[in-house]
């Protein structure tokens, strides 16, 4: 398995042609979302940003994740495609990261998740996955994911490793960590979405540190 390649050149705009192929780039977006379970999951880690989402395109309007399909529902979990300014999203603050890709790697990385898409109605929620993490104790179920462990599972088909976390341990945190992510905005997510960005990360660095200045509590080892 190789790590995310932060260090592929570009020229220009993403998708520019150098050694290596076509260039693409990935986001990584942690929001929150406010729901009773981000509260109960915040209580435990200790940080307010705990949703983890992927997306294809720098605005954001094409990003995937695990998470409440019903609004009003807090029970009903699974695949969803997420629109910012939508539903929980509507008001939700978050931090934007990015990573380079191949072609190939993001082809086949959009081919793991249209699968999913197609087969929607099979995939759920993993709700026991994160008592699982409480209990340091890998709780896996077939064609179920909590929002973290979906991202890492499907960045895994591209043989992509941007932390050394497994998948059924993942928390937003791992992300804010990886040196192999480029953080690259923190605020409202309207702000990121909007035309142009209104809070864009000058310093990088500035942004890991603050995401990370509240003590994570582990899972013992």
């Amino acid at each position: 398995m190789i790590e995310a390649k932060n260090n592929i050149p570009m020229s220009g705009a993403p998708g520019g042609e150098n050694g290596v192929g076509t260039v693409k780039e990935i986001y990584i977006v942690l929001t929150d979302t406010g729901t009773v379970l981000s509260k109960i999951i915040r209580r435990y880690t200790g940080s307010r940003l705990n949703h983890v989402s992927i997306a294809f395109d720098e605005r954001l309007q094409e990003m995937y994740s695990f998470g409440r399909v019903q609004r009003h529902n807090p029970f009903s979990g699974g695949f969803v495609r997420e629109r910012p300014g939508e539903g929980l999203l509507k008001e939700a603050e978050c931090a934007v990261f990015r990573f380079r890709v191949t072609e190939e790697e993001l082809q086949r990385i959009r081919a793991r998740i249209r699968e999913i898409e197609r087969n929607r109605e099979r995939y759920s929620y993993n709700f026991l996955g994160l008592i699982g993490i409480i209990l340091n104790r890998e709780i896996s179920r077939k064609r179920a994911y909590f929002c973290s462990q979906f991202v890492v599972m499907t960045l895994s088909t591209a043989d992509i490793r941007i932390t050394d976390t497994p998948a059924w341990r993942a928390q937003a945190r791992d992300f804010a960590e990886s040196e192999h992510l480029e953080p690259v905005y923190e605020g409202p997510l309207a702000g990121w979405t909007a035309p142009k960005p209104v809070r864009v990360i000058e310093h990088p660095r500035s942004l890991r540190r603050r995401l990370l200045r509240i003590p994570f509590r582990r899972a013992a080892s």
